[in-house]
């Protein structure tokens, strides 16, 4: 049985799942229930928080950064920077806002969010920069394909890349055939965000699927919490799912504890196959 965590370049062993905040600080009414779920997170030991400045225009980093104040020192925080703003003084200036709307000195983790018009070389050396004035403590990548991978690593430096954050879930398993298999070499940690399918048309069918009920069933926990289970069981996968409300990320944060049988794990791959052929990368 894989242990459920994830380390990413030396940092302390984090739970393979985690706290997205895509959709986060878009209504200010909601702002203090999407606070008390990150904290209620934190104190269930989902320690990794991933945000962006895209998010809400910066609202999610703002929403994150009031959930962490005084507690800074116990979270991992995750968040990520414009492909338009990933290089030269941009980057430094993209960042220094990001940590500002965060309350914070640093970032663990810094990810380029798409690949934009800006060179490999020239957002890594934008990323070196923050590294030597202390802003981030590492930097990774997000929505990079196989062939984006081997790019980056074909760049002086691209090396460093700590993680590669990419849409995957049971319904949306293109990543497998050459994706996940090329990290899983290079010993790059992949972050699976909507692991619910949350953004997409397929969330209903996941959570309905007889397969997927009769498995919730069988170890008395809901379709989400089966669906993350599965995600995580994936060999340097870790999950990041959206929670706004404290009794959600109680939900997630207990999907650590299930453990899937071989026999579950046939029967999920038998109702939902991985490709047998390249796929274009899912992205939402």
């Amino acid at each position: 049985m894989k242990s459920h965590a994830i380390s990413f370049d030396g940092a302390r062993a984090l739970p393979a799942i985690g706290q997205g905040t895509w959709y986060m600080g878009e209504q200010p009414t909601l702002r203090g229930k999407e606070v008390a779920a990150l904290k209620a997170g934190i104190d269930l030991g989902l320690r990794l928080i991933d945000t962006a400045e895209m998010y809400a225009d910066g609202g999610a980093e703002r929403v994150v950064g009031e959930a962490i104040r005084g507690r800074r020192d116990e979270v991992f925080l995750v968040s990520k920077v414009y492909p338009w703003n990933a290089g030269g003084d941009k980057a430094i200036a993209a960042c220094e806002a990001s940590l500002q709307r965060l309350g914070t000195d640093r970032i663990d983790l810094y990810l380029l969010h798409w690949r934009g018009s800006f060179s490999f070389a020239e957002t890594v050396a934008a990323m070196e920069s923050l590294i030597a004035q202390g802003k981030i403590l590492r930097w990774g990548v997000s929505n990079l394909d196989a062939e984006d991978m081997q790019a980056l690593w074909q760049t002086p430096g691209g090396e460093a890349c700590a993680t590669n954050q990419v849409l995957y879930h049971l319904a949306s398993r293109g990543i497998e055939y050459d994706l996940l298999p090329w990290c899983r070499q290079h010993n790059l940690p992949v972050m699976a965000y909507c692991p619910l399918a949350q953004a997409g048309k397929l969330r209903s069918g996941l959570m309905q699927s007889p397969v997927v009920q009769a498995i919730a069933r069988a170890l008395d926990a809901t379709p989400a919490q089966v669906l993350l289970a599965w995600v995580i069981s994936r060999e340097g996968v870790m999950a990041i799912p959206k929670a706004a409300t404290v009794e959600h990320v109680a939900q997630n944060a207990a999907a650590l504890r299930l453990t899937l049988t071989q026999e579950m794990l046939e029967a999920l791959d038998r109702a939902f196959p991985a490709p047998g052929r390249k796929t274009p990368l899912d992205v939402v």
